[in-house]
Order: structure tokens, then sequence, then C-alpha cells
């Protein structure tokens, strides 16, 4: 598993807050192959004392709690090295395989060369062509493989465009399109809850469930990415891909095998499985919002229209949520509701699963206060799982109340689990590319997303303001309303 990592955008943000304390991690965890280096690749102009003193720095900044000393520290920044050149200029290529070879040659990597493209996304086809061009793609001697991070196009046309570019000279097995989502511990997690115990997965259906809710909300806003948010919004930020991601794995059927093309193949046929909404469709089952001013941990904080690059009169949605269906025999009549948004009160992701009420009769029919089942999946920040059912109350009185057995698999002190960058750039390493998004599942996401997007465009719907620190436009509670169902935010 020898590999060298080449970081194209190595003095940027994503490289210092994960891909370094990431590799560190790995390496105090004993998981980092012996034969490893780490070249960052950037334009600015730094010597590589300073580069790997910034490194030190975000690794002590950003890597888990209680991780090694500072010894290990010192031995995994001198495996560190740092490369100026302007990525974008075929120029500079020639030098970078030069300095390549001199590191596979002292690390004994054997020519197993992994490019992580920690770019601007207008940049990853001019790289992947310079690096063909200059005869660093060959598969002719070790793995050549690259890394790329969302957003994957900005709709599904740009998406084409930019596969084809990269199929031109890696092929689909040596492309990882990266979506730090899928490497978080619960999300892994799912299907080992549906598919390892025979309490869950015969009740997985429209026999069973009367609906699934899957939440992604932030408190923190835009930050410093106000020129990006305003091309990308909600939608191509959130759920064109991680939200997805949530439905595939919580929808998909069970795979034949473990096999990373079964359990892939099995996602695929989850979107395949949704019709793409009709215009009006989208009118009644997308709703769409945008933070104004409001009150986070009892601070106030300013509206999205006056964030840095951001235009006083922007429609981009900091919200999103929306109503679909999947047509099959396991889920029909079964709605999903999926929610993400930025500013609200608190920083989760999860799955609800509600299940369907029993008959009126019995304990149904003499207490009216009785809920439905409820099984929640927390994946971020809280890991764990809570199951909700109906209990008696301990007393003389015949009374019936809500109780949970909840698991949490983070809560404990000292159990920090794993940032899902250490479990992905492992995969990456030894060729597994189960937790990463294929083509396929690009494309139908895509198809998904610019149908909306198109109804946007022609209908010019509302983008109503909702405070910041709540759950989002009143108009997300109507779209729950409408089917007489409400949101779970306890």
């Amino acid at each position: 598993m020898c590999s060298l990592l080449i970081v194209f955008g190595g003095t940027g943000d994503l490289a210092h807050r994960k891909i370094y304390p990431a590799i560190y991690n790995l390496k105090v965890s004993g998981l980092l192959p012996d034969n490893f280096a780490m070249v960052a690749i950037g334009r600015r102009d730094k010597t590589e004392e300073v580069f790997r003193k910034d490194a030190e720095n975000a690794i002590r900044s950003f890597s888990r709690e209680n991780q090694g000393s500072e010894e290990d520290l010192k031995k995994v920044v001198s495996r560190f090295y740092y490369k100026r050149a302007d990525f974008t200029s075929f120029e500079g290529y020639e030098g970078i395989k030069k300095f390549l070879n001199q590191l596979d040659k002292k690390y004994q990597t054997h020519g197993n060369w992994i490019y992580y493209l920690a770019v601007a996304p207008e940049h990853f086809g001019v790289i992947v062509q310079h690096l063909a061009r200059s005869g660093m793609t060959s598969q002719s001697r070790g793995y050549k493989r690259v890394v790329i991070e969302k957003p994957f196009g900005k709709d599904l046309q740009s998406a084409i465009k930019l596969n084809k570019i990269i199929t031109d000279v890696f092929n689909e097995d040596n492309i990882y399109r990266i979506d730090h989502f899928l490497g978080k511990e619960m999300l892994q997690n799912i299907m080992v809850i549906r598919f390892a115990n025979v309490m869950f997965e015969p009740l997985w259906n429209n026999k069973y469930i009367d609906h699934i809710q899957i939440t992604s909300s932030e408190t923190l806003g835009v930050e410093n990415r106000g020129g990006y948010y305003e091309t990308a919004g909600a939608m191509r930020d959130m759920m064109q891909n991680h939200m997805l991601q949530l439905l595939m794995l919580t929808a998909m059927e069970p795979p034949v095998s473990l096999n990373t093309h079964d359990i892939r193949d099995e996602k695929v046929r989850v979107l395949k499985a949704i019709t793409p909404m009709s215009f009006e469709e989208v009118k009644t089952n997308v709703v769409r919002g945008q933070y104004g001013r409001g009150m986070i941990d009892g601070k106030p904080v300013r509206a999205y229209r006056e964030e840095d690059r951001v235009s006083p009169d922007s429609m981009t949605e900091t919200y999103m949520a929306m109503k679909l269906e999947i047509e099959n025999f396991r889920w029909a009549g079964v709605p999903f509701y999926l929610r993400t948004g930025k500013r609200m009160p608190i920083k989760t992701t999860r799955i609800v699963v509600q299940f369907l009420p029993l008959p009126e009769i019995l304990y149904y029919k003499e207490f009216n206060n009785l809920e439905p089942n409820r099984l929640i999946i927390e994946i971020q920040p809280r890991e764990g799982v809570i199951i909700k059912f109906n209990g008696k109350k301990p007393g003389t009185r015949n009374e019936i109340i809500p109780v949970e057995l909840d698991f949490c698999q983070n809560c404990a002190v000292g159990e920090v689990s794993p940032d899902a960058y250490e479990k992905l750039l492992l995969d990456v390493m030894a060729g597994d590319s189960t937790l990463f998004t294929r083509w396929d599942e690009v494309e139908y996401s895509w198809k998904l997303m610019d149908n909306i997007s198109q109804a946007w465009n022609l209908q010019n719907p509302d983008c109503p303001i909702y405070p910041a620190g709540t759950w989002g436009p009143s108009e997300a509670d109507e779209l729950m309303k409408q089917d007489g169902r409400r949101w779970f935010n306890d």
C-alpha cells in the first residue's frame, strides 16, 4: 500500500484543515504505510521549512484530541514536501515530474502516485490534461489515481464535459470522487444497522414505515465562502451530493455482496426509481429559503445578503427542503422528506424513520396521545441510534409515556471517532472505491436537480427569508402539514 500523495492546492484551507491532520492521525494510529510521502503543489513562494511549520500548526489545531506526541508530529512532517509550481501552466509539470521521481526512488513507492485535486473545480480538467501530456498518468509502473473534491460540475451538462476530460485520462476504477459524508462512521453504520439486524430489515418497507425524514443543518453561515456560495446555493452545495447520498444508503436494496460494485449498483437503482418532478410538482414539493438576521448561541448574526461577496439582492437559497417518492415495491407510497440549511438552531445530520401507527384498538383506542415508534440515526456531531417507543409510566396509574433506547458511540470520554478523511485516504491507497461516488450516481443526481433548477428559472419562485437561529421558512412546515405530518426538531 506504499503511496506518494501529491496534493494540488497544498497551501489551501482544505489541505490544512483536513488532509494533513488525517495523514498525521493515520500515522499515529499505525495505519499509514512506511513507504509514504506527501508533496504539496502550490503557487505560493514558500520554503520547505516554512511549509512544514505551517503543516505542523495545522495538525496541532485540527487533528483529533489526545493523538501522538511532538516526536510523532516531527516524523510525519519530515515526509511532507513542497514544490512551487503554477499548475495551470504546462511549463511547470516537467519540474514536478522530476521531483516526484526523486521522492519515488527515495521512499520506494514503486510508481504508486495519488493526485489529490484540492483546488477550485475549474482547475480539475486542466490539471488532469497536463498530467497526461507530461506522461505522469501511465499505469505501466504502479497505479496512478486521482481524487476529486465536490462539486463535480455545476449541472449535468458541465458534469458530463468534465467527466469526459477525466475519463480520457483515467479509467473509472482510478477516479475517486470524494464526498466526505461517506467517510463518516455512522453513515457507514447505516448498512450494518439495516442488513445485520433481523429486528430492522424486515420492517424496512412500506408495510411498516409511514415516512422518512433526512436532515442536515448547520449553525454556521457562509463564512468566507460567499463568492462560491452565490454560484452554488444549498442545492449544489448539499442537496445534489450529501443529501442524496444519505437517501441512497437509507433506501437501497440489500446488495448481493459487500463488493464495491454491488453496493454502488444498489445505490444508483434508488436514484433511477425517482421520477423527476414536473414543474408543477416542483412548486408544491420543493421549498427554498435564505437566512436573515437573527440569533445564534445568544449572539446576533447578520443576514446572508450582508455577508462578504454576496449580492445585496441575492436570491441564492441557503435552505432547501423537498419531498421525494421512490417508485419501487419496497417504498411505493412512502414519502422521503429532505432538508438542509445554514444558520439553523443546531448542527446535526440525522435520519428519522417514522413507523406506521397501530390500528386504533386496545391502547391506541384508550390513549389518544400515543405516538408511533421512531428510529433515529444520528450521524453528526453526535453519533448513535435512538429507538423511541411507548411504555408504561411507573406507578399505580395506568399511564403510557414515550420512552427511548439510546446508543451513542462517541459520547464516552476519550472516544473520538476517526475523521472521515482518514478513512477515505486509506481507502484510496488500498484501491477501495466503495465510499466514493461513481459517475452514474453523479449523472442521475444532476438529472434530478437540473429539473428543479429549470423549474425555478422559469417560475422564479420566492426565496422567503427565515430568521437565523430558526428551522427555516414557514413554507417548509407547510410542506409537511399538507401531508398531515411535521418535522421532528427535538
